[in-house]
């Protein structure tokens, strides 16, 4: 995987897709495979915008061989236990926050590190994209027996929210008990900064929320907005970009050995064709989701790079006790930290 597709690779993929699309089109008389994907996100949060628009392009490149039936806002699983579901074929495609499957494949958590916290999210896909993130689907394609069907979607920065108590800076985190999305490099960050961790699944954090089960959480802005969480109680938000989530797009093997070679094609094809078109999209649906959230009386909190820099440093120095909590691998670290510094 290279970040930043060349518009000739893309132009190869597009010929490639529709000079296939031009043979299949006129096959006759074979049952479309349907493909059954599990998403626990809202029908208008973005990576539910971005897989559907993704499985109709396959069906029409596809001359209707490969249909799709997409289960949102966790109807089937959600992500913290969708990869056993795709294992035991009882789904054929997910794309789950790569912080939810930490359990399974430690590394996933390589974002975790503090070389990210703060800086722009093309660090995060220029790793994600190259060494770092290869070694991840490797791991994920051999336990989970899936297919990785290209780079990973953007969800955007994950950042601090709360109900009550306002955020001014990192020193208002402590005591509180703050939801994370999973994974022991979130839950270490949040110990880092005072807090203390929780971990609910995305579909149960409104109504746990409004009951008062935490008092704040970790998310990003789009996902808030769509959730429309402001009606259980957000107020405050801390936007210190702590990290860039990213969706991992499955296919069970099972699913994909029903695929012919030029079938299995075309959907690769088509979604190196479209990631660009996708992260550029979940970038613009955080910048809206803010605004909604700001006119819905959420307040937020910038700090300056200054701020952030100072952190990162702090943090550095407990990387050792990030390593041994995520479990990361030694290689994954050194490759992400090679990343960042430009030498990977």
């Amino acid at each position: 995987m290279q970040q930043g597709l060349s518009r000739r690779a893309l132009g190869r993929s597009a010929v490639a897709v529709v000079g296939t699309f031009g043979i299949l089109r006129h096959a006759r008389g074979e049952e479309a495979l349907k493909i059954r994907c599990s998403l626990d996100t809202a029908p208008s949060h973005v990576r539910n915008v971005s897989v559907v628009d993704y499985l109709k392009k396959v069906e029409a490149a596809t001359g209707g061989k490969v249909t799709s039936e997409v289960f949102h806002s966790g109807q089937l699983y959600a992500d913290l236990n969708v990869a056993k579901a795709l294992l035991q074929g009882q789904v054929d495609m997910a794309a789950p926050g790569a912080w939810t499957q930490t359990g399974i494949v430690p590394d996933c958590d390589f974002c975790q590190l503090p070389a990210f916290y703060g800086r722009p999210a093309e660090a995060t896909e220029h790793a994600a994209d190259g060494k770092p993130g290869a070694l991840i689907v490797k791991q994920l394609e051999t336990k989970l027996r899936v297919r990785v069907v290209g780079p990973w979607l953007n969800l955007g920065f994950q950042n601090w929210y709360t109900t009550k108590k306002p955020l001014n800076t990192s020193d208002d985190f402590k005591g509180l008990k703050i939801r994370s999305p999973g994974g022991a490099g979130i839950s270490w960050r949040i110990a880092f900064f005072g807090g203390i961790p929780n971990t609910t699944a995305w579909p149960n954090v409104p109504l746990a929320l409004s009951q008062g089960t935490f008092d704040g959480f970790i998310s990003t802005n789009e996902s808030v907005a769509t959730a429309k969480l402001w009606e259980a109680g957000v107020k405050y938000s801390y936007q210190d970009h702590q990290y860039v989530g990213q969706y991992v797009p499955m296919i069970s093997d099972a699913f994909w050995a029903k695929l012919t070679p030029d079938l299995q094609k075309i959907m690769t094809d088509l979604w190196a064709a479209n990631i660009s078109t996708y992260r550029a999209n979940a970038g613009a649906s955080q910048a809206r989701a803010r605004k909604l959230m700001e006119d819905n009386g959420v307040t937020f909190t910038d700090p300056s790079q200054e701020v952030l820099d100072t952190a990162r440093k702090a943090m550095q120095a407990d990387v050792p006790t990030l390593v041994k909590e995520a479990k990361l691998s030694a290689e994954v670290v050194r490759l992400s930290e090679e990343s960042v510094n430009g030498s990977a």
